[in-house]
């Protein structure tokens, strides 16, 4: 019986243990959250001083120093009385004029040789000095370009030194084809003014043998170069037409 009562008490006591367990963390836990939510709910009881801390931000930092000013330069104005290269009236009379004595120039030094020659030269010197005097009485030979033996001359000058023209017998086989054109030919003139080394360059096979025979006939001035006659080379042109005969 005793067993029993200690048994039955034994599964109340651990009944109420836990229950007061529980009920002490729940009590826990709420004042807990009491203590937290008040400072929340009830911001006048905080210190203003922490709070305006939190809530306001930071002063910008202080603008950097400005630079320091550049020391100003005092232009003192001149007073002149030239303006644009031009002398202006002035506007009042000085008390004291200063006048300007300038030095004269010493007159010319002539020498006795040439005139606007060195102080103190020889009488009877030559213009440049030494060198000058060398230079002038040496005689200076101008040396003598030679002259080419051959040049060659458009048909326009040799046209002025023709002083004999033979024309060309027109062929007969090329009148009746009426054949008519120029031949183009090479010459050279020589230093008597007869011509030499005649050559065809172009021109109708019919008319180029009378054209090469009438030319071998011209004669020339001879050409002068330098003051001497030399041997041209040109070309001849001849032309041949019907209508000429």
């Amino acid at each position: 019986m005793f067993e029993d009562s200690l048994i039955e008490s034994g599964g109340r006591l651990k009944t109420k243990r836990g229950i007061w367990t529980v009920f002490s963390f729940v009590l826990e836990a709420v004042l807990v959250g009491v203590l937290v939510l008040i400072p929340l709910l009830f911001t006048e009881a905080l210190p203003k001083t922490q709070l305006m801390t939190f809530l306001v931000a930071p002063p910008p930092p202080p603008p950097p120093p400005p630079p320091a000013a550049a020391p100003v330069k005092i232009v003192k104005q001149v007073q002149t009385n030239i303006i644009n290269n031009q002398l202006r009236t002035p506007t009042k009379i000085p008390e004291k004029v200063q006048m300007i004595k300038e030095d004269e120039a010493p007159p010319p030094v002539m020498s006795a040789g040439v005139v606007g020659g060195v102080p103190g030269g020889i009488p009877g010197g030559q213009m440049g000095g030494v060198i000058g005097g060398i230079i002038s009485s040496t005689p200076v030979a101008v040396p003598k370009v030679a002259t080419p033996q051959r040049v060659r001359v458009s048909q326009g000058v040799t046209q002025g030194l023709l002083i004999r023209k033979i024309q060309p017998n027109y062929p007969p086989l090329a009148r009746q084809a009426r054949i008519q054109g120029s031949v183009l030919l090479q010459a050279e003139i020589s230093k008597d003014g007869s011509i030499e080394n005649l050559h065809l360059i172009s021109g109708h096979p019919m008319l180029a043998p009378a054209a090469i025979e009438a030319v071998k006939q011209w004669k020339y001035k001879p050409y002068i170069l330098n003051g001497e006659p030399v041997e041209v080379e040109t070309q001849i042109t001849v032309n041949f037409t019907l209508s000429g005969g």
